[in-house]
Formats: structure tokens, C-alpha cells, sequence
């Protein structure tokens, strides 16, 4: 009995000689979509002259190649890129390099941790909020990077920081979040170009990196623990070497999780507010079981879990507009894949934005529905809802960045309303994440003798 040989994959519309589809990729949400919109499990696009990209898009494939298939697969370009410009660190690692850097990081985001952060991440929320202006308009998603950076840099070096120095390290971060996603789509040859862009990018990453290794070095001679992150991963040691890690190793894994790590925040809640706001219903609810469940005290790491619906809320923010919009990994060998043969040197990808969106799998999938989220509501096939990816290389930060949303949204939604402008177009653009376009919204003070109206 012979086999039915799978049938061919199909290559997308708009592929030109030497450039591929460089230019579909100028709207590449709109692009990716429009595969999507295709119906094929697999289809073919060009990002680089001579490698083959082939976009997967059946949940069964994707969950078959982030779980079967992971231990057998590298990263490919993009993370490639990412390595280049942030320096080897877990989230750009793979095989046994990678199971090593994880289990050195693991520590940092246990339970113990997380919840000793939660004091300094609440502390950053309050002081921004009370920064805002009442009345004036505020670039939402401007602040919320802004938030999060503070956060982040808080937990990562709670002690090894004075004010000044904080302050270049974020301005020089923000540099780098704005710029690394187009550095990231750039052939190798465009990097080196003299541009301002360049230029200004290079000298923002030489900042950073000069900055963490300053803090490493003076927290090393000190010989203190600040209980921080840093001060944990100046205790971790190299299991293959015996040794600690080196200045580098710690200043590449910190600097590529304070740009994937604080880019992603800043997104999901910026999106989060948004949604909150063309919703009172939904922002009416959130308000009323925060009443409910802290009454006046501050948020603890230990309601995180006990705030069911702002977490349906995040988890809905998480679905409809999901920061990631291109996850890539490479076939090291001749790889199958469902029904197809893939050559060595493939590489592949999926799009978590385009994935939670499709209405084969979501009713009413551009609708805001936390409610969708509750148990037994929704249910899914494996690979139609990865908000941390799967498999081996699934986000090690997923708890760490969970809290940090619940203590931001809860500390902001009780102390402040925004408000979004009459007639404002909030468009979606993909950079590094996919993040509002602009995202203006006045400021007033909650009234929170109403905070239940509207149940």
C-alpha cells in the first residue's frame, strides 16, 4: 500500500527576485494575517534570499514542533540576531547551552523570589501614578514603558544603583527596546552603515552594558547581598565549570531580559488599559472585586491568585493582543513536520497574535471577553493558545511577569480612571512586540465611592 505524498507548500503572493518579501513585511501584521486567511497549515514566505521560512499555522504542527520536536530544533535567525546584538543569554541559547543558562537563572524566578519583589514593584506603580497629571493627557504606552523599566531595574539591582546612574541606564534601555526590532530584521551588511540610527543604537548598548558591569563589579568587591537579582545571579555557578558566572555572562542575561522582559510588560498592560476603557462593564467588575478582595490595603503577592477576574481580564489582553508576532526556530536535520519532510536548515515560524485571533478556534474573536476565560468555558486544541510559548523553551518569566501586571493594574485602577480621547484611532504596530501605535488618555482621580457602578 503506497503512502499519499503530502501535498506541496504553498508559497505566499508578493515574493520578489532578491528581496523576497521584504516589502509585504513593512505591515507585516497586515501580512501575516493575510496568510492566516489562507486556510493552508503551512505556507512558505522569504524574509532572506536563500533560506526558506515556512509560517506554521495549524495548532496541531505548532504544538508538535515546540514539544516533539523542540529538543531537535535551534531557534533560528531572529534569535540569532537577538544574540548578536544583546550578548548569548537563555532566551537565545539552545541545546544543552540552553538547559544550563535555565537552570542557572531558575532561582530567580521561584515563588520565594517573586514575592519579595512585589514590595519594590508596587512602590515604583504608586510613584508613578502620583507623577500623572489630573486632567492632562498621558502617552499611555510611553508610561507604561516607563513602569516597567522602573520595575524591572527595582528588582534587578534594588541596591547597586544611585539615581543618576539608574536614570542613563533607563534612557539608554529605552534606546535599545526602540531599536532592537528593526536591527533585528536587518541583513548583518546594515548594521555597520554609518547612520544616526546606528549610531545611536550602538552607543545606547554600550551604555547598558557598561552600566551593568559596574554594578557587578562594585556588588562583587562589596561582598553584599541586596536581595535583589543581581545579588542571585552572583551566587549562581556554571554547573559544567563549577565556577560563578562571569561579569559578561550575568550583564547578557540581565540586558536581554530587561528589554524582552520590559517591552512585553509594557505592551500587555498599555493594551490592557485600553481595552478596560472601551469596556466600563469589564473595568466596573475588576474595581469591584479589588474592593472585595483588599478592601483599603495594598496588593500582596499573595492576591495575585486570589483576583480571578483581573486575571481572566490579563489573560483576554494576552489573547487579543498578544505581544508576539513572530516566533522562529531552524531544523538542524531532516526534520518531519505533520506529513511534510523538511531539509536541514528550515527555518520555521508561528505568529501568537495571528494564532489567537482565529475564529476557527475563538467566537467573536475581536471581542473582549474575560469571561471566555472561565473554567470550562473555552475549550482549545493544544497549540491554539501559547501567551508563554510551550516546550522546552517556554518563557521562564511568566509568573514573574503575571505579578508584575496584577500588582500594576491593581495599584492604577484604584487610584486613577483614563480616559480615552473622542474619536481616537488606536492602530496596532509590530516592532519588537506588537504595541499601540500611540495611545493618549486623560488622567482624573477615581472616584471610588462609584468604583462598583455599572455591575
Amino acid at each position: 500500500m503506497t503512502s499519499t505524498a503530502p501535498p506541496p507548500i504553498p508559497r505566499a503572493a508578493g515574493s520578489f527576485p532578491l528581496i523576497g518579501h521584504a516589502l509585504k513585511m513593512r505591515d507585516n501584521l497586515g501580512f501575516i494575517d493575510s496568510l492566516r486567511e489562507t486556510r493552508e497549515p503551512l505556507v512558505e514566505i522569504v524574509l532572506q534570499p536563500g533560506t526558506r521560512t515556512i509560517v506554521v499555522q495549524d495548532p496541531a504542527l505548532i504544538h508538535q514542533m515546540l514539544k516533539a520536536l523542540g529538543p531537535s530544533l535551534d531557534k533560528g535567525r531572529l534569535y540569532d540576531k537577538l544574540g548578536q546584538l544583546l550578548g548569548d543569554s537563555v532566551v537565545t541559547a539552545t541545546g544543552r547551552n540552553h538547559v544550563r543558562k535555565r537552570r542557572q537563572l531558575q532561582p530567580a524566578f521561584a515563588h520565594t523570589e517573586i514575592s519579595r519583589y512585589v514590595d519594590l514593584m508596587r512602590a515604583e506603580v504608586t510613584a508613578t501614578v502620583a507623577a500623572w497629571e489630573r486632567g492632562r493627557p498621558l502617552d499611555v504606552r510611553e508610561a507604561m514603558v516607563g513602569l516597567s523599566l522602573d520595575m524591572l531595574a527595582k528588582t534587578v539591582f534594588a541596591g547597586s544603583l544611585d539615581e543618576a546612574v539608574f536614570q542613563r541606564l533607563r534612557g539608554n534601555l529605552s534606546v535599545v527596546m526602540n531599536g532592537v526590532g528593526v536591527r533585528m530584521m536587518l541583513p548583518d551588511w546594515a548594521e555597520r552603515l554609518p547612520l544616526p540610527f546606528n549610531r545611536r543604537f550602538d552607543r545606547a548598548r554600550a551604555g547598558v552594558r557598561a552600566t551593568i558591569n559596574t554594578a557587578v563589579d562594585e556588588l562583587q568587591a562589596s561582598g553584599h547581598d541586596t536581595g535583589d537579582m543581581l545579588s542571585m545571579l552572583l551566587r549562581a555557578v556554571d554547573e559544567e565549570t563549577g565556577r560563578p558566572l562571569t561579569g559578561h555572562q550575568i550583564s547578557s542575561e540581565i540586558f536581554t531580559l530587561a528589554v524582552a522582559g520590559t517591552e512585553t510588560t509594557a505592551s500587555v498592560l498599555s493594551w490592557t488599559l485600553y481595552e478596560l476603557t472601551r469596556n466600563p462593564g469589564v473595568e466596573a467588575r475588576a474595581l469591584a472585586e479589588l474592593d472585595e478582595v483588599l478592601g483599603e490595603r495594598p496588593v500582596t503577592f499573595d492576591d495575585v491568585m486570589r483576583l480571578p477576574y483581573l486575571n481572566r481580564v490579563i489573560t483576554e489582553t494576552l489573547r487579543l493582543h498578544h505581544p508576539g508576532w513572530l516566533v522562529t526556530r531552524r531544523t538542524i536535520e531532516e526534520t518531519r513536520l505533520g506529513a511534510w519532510t523538511l531539509p536541514a536548515g528550515t527555518e520555521l515560524a508561528y505568529c501568537q497574535h495571528a494564532l489567537h485571533r482565529d475564529p476557527a478556534r475563538f467566537s467573536d474573536p475581536l471581542t473582549f471577553h474575560p469571561d471566555r476565560w472561565l473554567d470550562g468555558a473555552q475549550t482549545l486544541p493544544p497549540g491554539a493558545f501559547l501567551p508563554f510559548g510551550d516546550g522546552k523553551h517556554k518563557c521562564m518569566g511568566d509568573r514573574l511577569a503575571l505579578t508584575e501586571m496584577v500588582v500594576a493594574l491593581a495599584t492604577m485602577l484604584r487610584s486613577v480612571r483614563l480616559e480615552l480621547a473622542e474619536g481616537q484611532v488606536v492602530r496596532q504596530v509590530a516592532r519588537l512586540t506588537v504595541r499601540p501605535r500611540a495611545l493618549r488618555m486623560t488622567v482624573s482621580p477615581r472616584d471610588r465611592s462609584r468604583a462598583g457602578v455599572g455591575l
